[in-house]
């Protein structure tokens, strides 16, 4: 399947209700394909055939468990830089080449490169001198860094059904979560995050054998997964789709200029559109002046579009801009405790000298 229309043509009504369900929450059982069909009358192997279809066509990116980056220790940021036209794709492959950057994008903006990148608790470089290094050998003209301040929103289900709507919902993961999150992550919770962070095998028995290639059985390793869940350091354990490929071609992150005292309230709001997938507080600056980021992902322009113009109507924001990606450079997993990232500073520690 090349195009998107194909893509989205070719799934059935019950891929769709299957995709609605995985991105939501995949099983955590020892036969977890056999609980996922349970509902839609599907036998476990269909189930598996149905993914493995959808995983061909580019429409699931991975099944994995999510973590929060920040519980974990590590540092974390969206960067927005401003290259040269001519220049753009020798710097998203720079910026690319660090590992701990999940996401990056062109988007149609003065500041056309938005990137994400985590760096780890024992980071030599730290997350502005990384954004430095990542500044002078992109050959940016201008960066911006914008961490979360408040996270009031984090957790997208593409609606295979409905697309982007302004529908609402309680939000999946926010600031209470974070804050209420186990930070004393052990030994033994990285070696269970090691396996579990990684793209679950389509067998019938997925946990067995990840748990015989860490040397735990499939309770011991189930219970660590639940146990990580309880503790908030895993947001959850889910399917993760090819936007595009699932037919949904738009992505508008919606950025607010919100009076301070407004920031909270509107910031509350914003996180129970369903539609909407990421809504933060990010710093200011002179010439950036939007405080509140709500990201939307519709199947046109014309519903993001409509879901930002209900967000307006209902807060009574009036000034924003919509910033559409108009190329995917890289959207990723951070993997975490890897030794890629201490390989990566030693590379370009001088850089900053």
């Amino acid at each position: 399947m090349v195009s998107t229309t194909s893509s989205t043509r070719m799934m059935d009504s019950v891929d769709k209700d299957l995709l609605n369900l995985m991105q939501r929450e995949f099983p955590l059982e020892r036969e977890p394909f056999v609980a996922l069909g349970r509902p839609l009358g599907l036998a476990g192997d269909e189930v598996i055939r149905r993914i493995e279809s959808l995983k061909r066509a580019r429409v699931i990116r991975q099944i994995s468990a999510i973590f929060d980056t920040r519980v974990l220790g590590y540092q974390s940021s969206l960067v927005a830089a401003s290259i040269p036209a001519d220049k753009l794709n020798s710097a998203a492959k720079a910026i690319n080449s660090h590992p701990g950057v999940s996401h990056n994008y062109e988007r149609n903006n003065e500041l056309n490169l938005w990137y994400t990148v985590a760096v780890p608790p024992d980071s030599r470089l730290g997350l502005e001198g990384t954004v430095e290094v990542l500044h002078k050998i992109s050959g940016a003209e201008k960066t911006r860094i914008l961490p979360t301040l408040k996270l009031f929103k984090i957790g997208v289900t593409l609606d295979m059904n409905q697309g982007a709507t302004a529908k609402k919902e309680a939000p999946q993961y926010g600031e209470a979560d974070r804050a209420g999150a186990d930070r004393n992550v052990s030994e033994d919770d990285k070696a269970a995050i090691r396996a579990l962070q990684e793209d679950v095998p389509l067998t019938p028995r997925p946990f067995d054998l990840w748990g015989r290639q860490v040397g735990l059985s499939c309770e011991e390793l189930l219970e660590r997964a639940y146990d990580l869940q309880r503790r908030k350091i895993m947001r959850r354990f889910s399917a993760v789709l090819y936007h595009r490929k699932a037919g949904f071609r738009a992505n508008a992150m919606g950025v607010w200029k919100t009076p301070p005292d407004r920031v909270e309230e509107v910031g509350q709001i914003f996180a129970q559109y369903q539609a909407v997938s990421h809504c933060y507080q990010r710093p200011v600056y002179e010439d950036w002046p939007y405080a509140l980021f709500s990201m939307v992902h519709g199947r046109s322009e014309e519903e993001c579009e409509a879901v930002l113009d209900a967000m307006a109507a209902e807060t009574g924001l009036t000034e924003r801009a919509s910033l559409y990606s108009t190329r995917e450079y890289k959207k990723t997993r951070v993997r975490y405790f890897t030794p890629e990232m201490e390989a990566w500073e030693k590379l370009y520690a001088g850089v900053l000298r």
